[in-house]
């Protein structure tokens, strides 16, 4: 063969692998628009109680049965918090009930879940969560693809008072609302 045909090839072969690289983006594209997020527990108490500062979106690290019954809806985050602990962050007191059709291996409800974060985010976590009165709090956890997650967020925790002119703030803004509305 002579290199002008060598050349020919070598160009033939670059053009075939461009197509495919497009036709994988192009896939890529529509797999993403196509991301399906299913909300199996919201902890709604944690809107209340806490001002939001920053949110996470988190994986977490799960037992067979214990995404089983998640994926039942079997969650609670009433009591759960997040924790940075040697450089890796933990979640306490998620309550995922026991599958049902488990057996003798079904797995603790309470059990501390390890949580999958990026290391930066992880050191911006244990920078903020050493000032005093900052938490980590779950705010949902739901399914992505499926995968779980678990949406975290730094918070600080509201006093009595603080509750109550939120509430009242709240009233106010859905009376003018309806207001507007009811003009319009």
């Amino acid at each position: 063969m002579s290199a002008v045909s060598n050349e020919r090839l070598r160009v033939q072969a670059r053009q075939a692998a461009a197509i495919k690289k497009d036709e994988r983006t192009r896939m890529q594209g529509r797999k993403d628009a196509a991301i399906k997020v299913k909300d199996v527990a919201v902890n709604r108490q944690a809107f209340h109680n806490y001002e939001i500062l920053a949110k996470f979106e988190a994986g977490i690290v799960l037992t067979g049965t214990e995404i089983k019954s998640a994926r039942e809806g079997r969650v609670n985050l009433k009591d759960a918090y997040g924790m940075v602990k040697s450089g890796e962050v933990w979640l306490l007191n998620a309550h995922i009930n026991p599958y049902s059709h488990g057996n003798y291996a079904n797995h603790d409800p309470l059990r501390t879940r390890k949580l999958l974060l990026n290391r930066s985010e992880i050191n911006k976590l244990i920078g903020r969560t050493t000032e005093r009165g900052l938490t980590l709090v779950p705010l949902r956890v739901y399914l992505k693809d499926g995968r779980l997650k678990c949406e975290l967020a730094l918070a600080k925790g509201r006093k009595t008072y603080d509750k109550r002119e939120v509430s009242r703030q709240k009233t106010i803004d859905k009376e003018t609302r309806q207001a507007v509305k009811e003009r319009n």
